[in-house]
């Protein structure tokens, strides 16, 4: 028995001690880390002997669900920030619309923005964005940050919420789909475990 076959044994071994009932909460809770998420959840379960069907759904259902809350509190931190700052606006401007402006297009004696309506341009990002953005940085996304970071910085950016959770399930499924296949073949194929 080479070392690598060792290893794996003596990790199934200890994840034999834990009541089959609780495995796939340990894997789903795994899934939740940013960093190691669905894929890496998915390769401890079965590197653990966890069988395939409920690691990849148990990963996929952890990540999923961390994504969710932080699409959660990210839109509704949002939500905070852009209504305090049109009500501070309104404030300030006031019902009648008397707001005395400076050359620079801001409101006098305070440091907001001025009110501009968006570019065609602008627009026109934003609908490109929706229609190719998210699926590309939901789908490429894991390769490079968190699947948690990305959906925070989408709904951040303003892109609907249940666009952004459409298409992290779909990130999410897909990649944890290969990882638990991966693993599972390297495993049977490679080390022969």
């Amino acid at each position: 028995m080479n070392p690598i076959q060792e290893l794996i044994t003596n990790f199934q071994a200890l994840v034999a001690q834990v009541p089959e009932i609780v495995q796939p909460f340990i894997v789903m809770l795994a899934g939740a880390i940013p960093f190691i998420e669905g894929e890496g959840a998915a390769v401890i379960g079965i590197a653990g002997g966890i069988p395939l069907i409920i690691v990849a759904i148990a990963a996929a259902a952890g990540n999923f669900l961390s994504v969710l809350l932080v699409v959660i509190f990210t839109s509704r931190a949002r939500s905070a920030v852009v209504n305090h700052t049109r009500a501070r606006r309104e404030a300030l401007v006031g019902a009648g619309g008397v707001g005395v402006m400076s050359d620079d297009g801001r409101l006098e004696g305070t440091d907001l923005a001025p009110v501009k309506p968006e570019s065609k341009g602008r627009l026109r990002f934003k609908r490109w964005l929706v229609r190719f953005g998210v699926p590309g940085a939901s789908i490429l996304g894991p390769l490079a940050i968190p699947t948690q970071f990305t959906s925070a910085f989408l709904v951040a950016s303003g892109t609907p919420r249940r666009w952004v959770l459409l298409w992290q399930a779909v990130a999410i499924a897909l990649w944890t789909t290969v990882a638990t296949v991966s693993a599972w073949a390297a495993l049977t194929f490679l080390v022969g475990v």
